[in-house]
């Protein structure tokens, strides 16, 4: 019984009909997530259709159940690697079905891997100015950090899930090289800082005559700017002192502390590149006759500890360096005059399995040119034979 119920269930997931209604499903969060993204942002419908095992669809006054594409791709997964691998035929009739099979396998491994392991964001300059890190574009952390001797400063960071919490609950960063207790007090999704004269109970919090307003969430995730009130406990003193911190703020909250200074920062979560990149020059060829530019490049120089190389990324030619890759993103301001000052963006990827895409798709054709040329090769010596 027990063996009959498991051939049953290696039937239906290996079969070619578990395979099709699989990919219908893909294809059908693929169309309802597109339509969501006339309501909503990318990052939210990229969360909720692409990245979740289970969602709700709200359909009119209905909300209908649907598994998320990361259930749909993991039996997906399952259902190539049973029916692809383990219950085929093997012979020299399907090694180029297998070999097609490898090169998907090699597609949705590739997938998993930029999921979990990848970070993106990006770099922006002004001529003259270099960097060595990135920021995302949507990801936000609480920096709390120390100043050392000779210049150097040590920073302790809250990620973005504890200031996702924050939204329901106080958080608290009680580190043991920190002599405080840092607490999120509360936390808001989009808001901007205005002059106010008194709080109230049920109002934001007003703090030296500033309150941090909140505004309606932006569809575009990477537009809305992230604010907190916190708190910070001095054990030692026994004082308490309070900040707004906001997310576009030019300077940071200091105070003292242990007779050192310290500094407490809002700020979008940066990543370290294992390089320097400074923009020497920026290039933008205009239409004739028009302000639009036709093409864009930018002149960098990439630093890497005592040697240094000089780089053009523009649009179709992005740098690869360390395991990153940059890209021509847009440039600024858009309203410059000739001799003003420009910037240029860069969007930054860290994907350990950037070329895998390129890999399996060379490996699917060579199982599919195979496999059909030799069912074209078997049908020319089967039609010379009728002859």
């Amino acid at each position: 019984m027990v063996r009959k119920i498991a051939r049953g269930v290696l039937t239906v997931a290996s079969s070619l009909a578990t395979c099709c209604v699989l990919l219908v499903l893909l294809g059908l969060l693929t169309w309802l997530g597109t339509l969501e993204q006339t309501r909503t942002g990318l990052f939210e419908v990229q969360r909720k259709y692409f990245e979740s095992f289970i969602l709700f669809h709200d359909f009119g006054r209905f909300s209908i159940p649907l598994p998320g594409a990361n259930l749909v791709m993991c039996l997906l997964a399952v259902n190539l690697a049973v029916g692809g691998f383990v219950r085929i035929r093997k012979s020299w009739a399907t090694a180029g079905v297998i070999v097609t099979h490898v090169g998907i396998a090699m597609l949705l491994m590739s997938a998993l891997v930029k999921h979990n392991w990848s970070s993106d964001g990006h770099v922006t300059l002004y001529e003259g100015q270099s960097a060595d890190h990135f920021e995302s574009y949507f990801r936000w952390e609480l920096a709390v950090i120390e100043q050392l001797d000779g210049g150097r400063v040590r920073e302790h960071l809250v990620p973005h899930e504890r200031i996702e919490e924050a939204q329901r609950i106080p958080v608290s960063l009680n580190a043991a090289d920190i002599p405080f207790t840092v607490q999120i007090e509360s936390v808001s999704k989009n808001c901007r800082p205005e002059r106010a004269q008194s709080t109230s109970a049920h109002g934001p919090v007003v703090i030296d005559g500033v309150k941090l307003v909140p505004r309606e969430v932006d569809a575009r995730a990477e537009a809305n700017i992230a604010g907190a009130c916190v708190s910070i406990f001095d054990e030692q003193t026994g004082t308490r002192r309070r900040a707004l911190l906001w997310g576009a703020e030019a300077q940071p909250f200091t105070f003292v502390a242990a007779g050192k200074a310290w500094a407490v920062s809002l700020r979008k979560e940066r990543y370290a590149m294992p390089f320097a990149i400074q923009l020497a020059r920026f290039n933008k060829t205009e239409h004739p006759g028009t302000n639009m530019p036709r093409s864009f490049e930018s002149e960098v120089q990439v630093a890497s500890g005592s040697s240094s190389r000089d780089v053009k990324i523009s649009m179709n030619e992005p740098l690869r360096d360390g395991g990153l890759v940059l890209y021509q993103a847009s440039w600024g301001p858009s309203n410059a005059r000739p001799g003003d000052r420009l910037f240029s963006t860069f969007a930054v990827v860290r994907n350990p399995a950037d070329q895998w895409p390129l890999a399996a798709c060379l490996v699917i054709a060579a199982g599919l040119l195979f496999h059909f040329v030799r069912k074209l090769t078997r049908y020319v010596k089967l039609e010379m034979r009728a002859a």
